[in-house]
């Protein structure tokens, strides 16, 4: 395993931000960390990245204890953190030589057809950027040196729809040269189409882990009746109902042939049957505090 925690647990005082997380993550993995403002996501990653010295537990990256040997570590490591703080008085290009100079590695020769790509001007100071061309910039120097592990925190903020969709598409790229992801997100849709496996948090405890390919079954149903039934069918996967005028939604792990056979005798106006996806195991622990 690339990353490995065993009992990580972090104090402030009398508040445990993270309670004995136990994770292991495997080269070439994406794996996606869950849960609203508070839950341990932002701590955990800084314990990884030797940010924070852990009250209990371990942390290792390529077998290298995140905080005793934390400069080893952070070799293996490029970083996107959520609130970005840049040199702005470089231009792009100065900014990723500068970082790539304190790797120890020369500028990427692919530079200029990285920044073609996301269509942004790397030779402008940062200055003079937005803050959507700004994060883009601090994307190139995550993407480029093609470090074993790539850990961002909220990647997707202020980036337009476009470009969410472009940085998803590298996260795959990377995943498929071998590298390793790591990321947290609100954005349910995100997580649920690049990451392997998605770990949730409450409260600083991971309470679920969950196996991307394991939700392809389960759907949300949506439908919306005349009349309402005075009782739903019998049949197997069924779970989470909720009725509200003339409304009734629930998650559906059955047959789909046998669902539709029941609908075709109901008073039935309109239906939507989708993928349930992430939602359903996620508003178990946290209702619906996040975008889906």
């Amino acid at each position: 395993m690339l990353v490995v925690t065993e009992g990580l647990t972090k104090d402030y005082g009398r508040f445990r931000a993270l309670d004995s997380l136990n994770l292991s993550i495997a080269p070439g993995e994406i794996f996606g960390l869950l849960g609203p403002n508070g839950s341990g996501k932002s701590t955990a990653i800084r314990l990884l990245l030797g940010f924070l010295q852990p009250t209990a537990g371990t942390a290792t990256i390529a077998g290298r204890d995140c905080w005793r040997d934390s400069v080893h570590a952070r070799q293996h490591i490029s970083y996107l953190p959520g609130e970005l703080r840049l040199y702005e008085n470089m231009t792009g290009r100065q900014l990723i030589a500068f970082l790539s100079q304190l790797r120890g590695q020369p500028m990427p020769p692919r530079t200029d057809a990285f920044a073609k790509q996301l269509d942004i001007d790397i030779d402008r100071p940062l200055v003079q950027m937005s803050s959507g061309m700004k994060r883009k910039v601090a994307l190139m120097q995550v993407l480029l040196p093609q470090a074993k592990l790539l850990i961002l925190d909220e990647p997707t903020n202020t980036l337009d729809p476009t470009m969410r969709d472009q940085l998803l598409e590298q996260l795959l790229e990377a995943k498929g040269r071998g590298q390793t992801v790591l990321f947290s997100s609100h954005v349910l849709s995100e997580v649920e189409r690049v990451c392997d496996r998605v770990g949730i948090l409450q409260r600083g405890k991971l309470v679920h882990l969950q196996k991307m390919d394991e939700l392809g079954s389960a759907r949300r149903v949506r439908i919306r009746f005349a009349t309402l039934p005075e009782r739903l069918p019998d049949l197997p996967g069924f779970a989470g109902c909720a009725t509200h005028d003339h409304q009734l939604s629930l998650d559906y792990a059955g047959p789909l042939p046998e669902l539709l056979q029941w609908l075709s005798g109901q008073a039935v106006t309109d239906v939507r049957i989708e993928p349930a996806g992430l939602a359903p195991v996620y508003q178990r622990y946290h209702g619906v505090e996040v975008e889906s």
